[in-house]
């Protein structure tokens, strides 16, 4: 692991770090917020998955997370969103290819070499974490992210529910069996067996028996992608089927930008603060 740069900010240290990936076949990026804290301390962790087109980046610089993570005593991780490189294949599409890995592990070619997403946010970059940041409680971990990075924390946080004690998400993509970004990013990366793509859909996941303890979701009203891609609605009557208890909080006014994520970071943190330290 290579540091690209660190900055002081709200009583703790951002850094930037890149590393040469198994999982991805390339180079990769994130960054990592870690608050200032007693010499021997373990500090309890939260992801935060971003969405199409973004990078580490957009969160670091727009998500204003810093002071709640620095009161809280939480160290904030945010990966890419995709393999990067020369080399990568992509597509002519903001929503397929890179900067869009949704998360998946992709078996179709010429995906599969590099778009394995799944496996790097899962176990790659965990076990990086563990080993490179000793102040990191992996055993008390928690999930959020936005738009097809909600649909990452959604997924993963019902796959491992051993591992994260708190799963949250900004307007989250909760059905890619029933939208088009999904239909596109699944089929592409994993082909026409609608099948294997149930494993990589929250509602799917909930309905086969998936539970979290309970959840947090902010949805913006006036976001214009939320009525033919997010389907917030499908994930409520989900959770209501399975007797999830979820706050899902549709916010009058507010779209899809980080101007909403950053209005409502302090919320998700204080809440995963709630559930991650004892």
């Amino acid at each position: 692991m290579d540091t690209v740069f660190t900055n002081r900010s709200h009583g703790g240290t951002q850094g930037v770090y890149t590393h040469q990936s198994s999982a991805t076949g390339t180079a990769m990026t994130f960054s990592v917020f870690v608050p200032d804290h007693a010499e021997g301390a373990q500090l309890p962790v939260l992801w935060f998955l971003s969405g199409l087109t973004c990078t580490y980046a957009n969160v670091t610089e727009k998500g204003e997370y810093r002071a709640a993570c620095a009161k809280a005593g939480i160290i904030f991780i945010a990966p890419d969103t995709s393999p990067r490189g020369d080399a990568v294949p992509d597509d002519d599409g903001y929503d397929f290819g890179k900067g869009a890995g949704f998360y998946v592990d992709a078996t179709q070619a010429p995906w599969a070499a590099n778009f394995r997403m799944r496996t790097y946010i899962e176990e790659e970059l965990p076990a990086l974490i563990a080993a490179q940041f000793p102040v990191a409680d992996m055993a008390r971990q928690g999930i959020t992210g936005h738009s097809m990075g909600g649909h990452g924390a959604l997924t993963i946080g019902l796959r491992n529910p051993g591992r994260y004690r708190s799963v949250s998400a900004f307007s989250p993509i909760v059905s890619p069996l029933n939208c088009p970004w999904g239909e596109k990013a699944l089929g592409g990366y994993l082909g026409p067996d609608k099948a294997a793509w149930r494993e990589y859909d929250a509602c799917s996941l909930i309905e086969h028996g998936a539970r979290l303890s309970d959840l947090l979701v902010d949805q913006g009203e006036a976001d214009n992608f939320l009525h033919e891609q997010l389907k917030t609605g499908l994930l409520v009557m989900a959770c209501r089927k399975a007797g999830i208890p979820a706050a899902i909080r549709m916010q009058p006014g507010y779209d899809h930008s980080y101007y909403f994520i950053s209005t409502f970071m302090a919320d998700h943190v204080a809440w995963h603060a709630e559930r991650l330290i004892a």
